[in-house]
């Protein structure tokens, strides 16, 4: 473990948030449904504000496979008001690509999850670390920020330069 993991691990521990809805036992059948809904969610919206709008989807759309059943206008329905309407698009698209081609199971393969709509490499890492246990990094806003402080990184984390350097 890095230096840096053990202290932060430790502040998580003491303040960090532990009982958000989507934070789910890992073997529950919806962990990673739960995990990979909130993921998209939390893309450039607060934690208070997706609290309400997971609960109110989770409750339209309990499982993997109602999600599937619903019509695209339903789900964009329980979206109304997060914005980003595409990024419901995606879960709709994606959602349908999960029961087709991996029978309702989440994939567990990196690559596979960056191929699906609306995932990118840190959503990837996020769904694979949190629902599967396997190492990947998660390099969301907050992340950027500490790493950026920690290691007195010059230039801005949204630059194309620095990004790489993270």
């Amino acid at each position: 473990m890095r230096p840096i993991s053990r202290p932060l691990l430790k502040w998580f521990d003491k303040f960090g948030r532990h009982y958000l809805p989507w934070q789910t036992e890992q073997d529950t059948p919806n962990n990673t449904y739960h995990v990979w809904l909130s993921e998209i969610m939390l893309q450039q919206t607060q934690v208070t504000t997706v609290i309400d709008y997971f609960n109110n989807f989770i409750q339209h759309f309990p499982t993997l496979v109602s999600l599937a059943r619903a019509s695209e206008d339903s789900v964009l329905a329980q979206w109304a008001g997060l914005g980003y309407y595409s990024k419901a698009r995606n879960i709709h698209t994606t959602d349908n690509i999960i029961m087709n081609q991996y029978q309702g199971n989440f994939t567990t393969k990196f690559k596979q999850i960056i191929d699906l709509h609306g995932v990118g490499e840190s959503t990837a890492g996020a769904i694979l670390s949190i629902s599967f246990n396997q190492n990947y990094a998660i390099l969301d806003g907050n992340v950027k920020r500490v790493l950026s402080r920690y290691h007195q990184v010059k230039g801005h984390y949204g630059q194309s330069k620095t990004l790489k350097e993270l």
